[in-house]
């Protein structure tokens, strides 16, 4: 599976996420400032599932109708930068959660899907 940093996620947690074999790409490696349309776009094309912590994305998909492979909206606060990673590699690769073709909301004490 191929995934889609976000601007906001920092650079720090893909790098860690890429050492941990993850196929990741960030934003603003390529495409720095561009909107939350054209980031859905990009991962539309490239069948990448976005990671942000932008809630936006919620009224993209289930209002504007976009068809990502899957987002996972981060609602976590005052963390480290690595904590993101941990997170994402403990819920995808260790707990075995299925993200493809659903918007998944992670907080601190909750997890919750929504089909695309």
């Amino acid at each position: 599976m191929k995934f889609l940093a976000n601007e906001n996620i920092p650079f720090s947690t893909v790098k860690t996420l890429k050492g941990q074999g993850w196929e990741i790409e960030h934003v603003g490696e390529k495409n720095m400032g561009i909107r939350d349309e054209e980031v859905i776009e990009y991962s539309i094309q490239n069948n990448q599932v976005i990671i942000t912590f932008d809630s936006d994305y919620g009224e993209l998909v289930f209002t504007k109708g976009y068809k990502p492979q899957g987002v996972i909206y981060l609602r976590i606060k005052n963390f480290t930068p690595e904590y993101p990673a941990f997170l994402l590699h403990k819920l995808i690769v260790e707990d075995e959660l299925e993200v493809k073709g659903k918007f998944t909301v992670v907080s601190e004490n909750l997890i919750r899907q929504r089909d695309i």
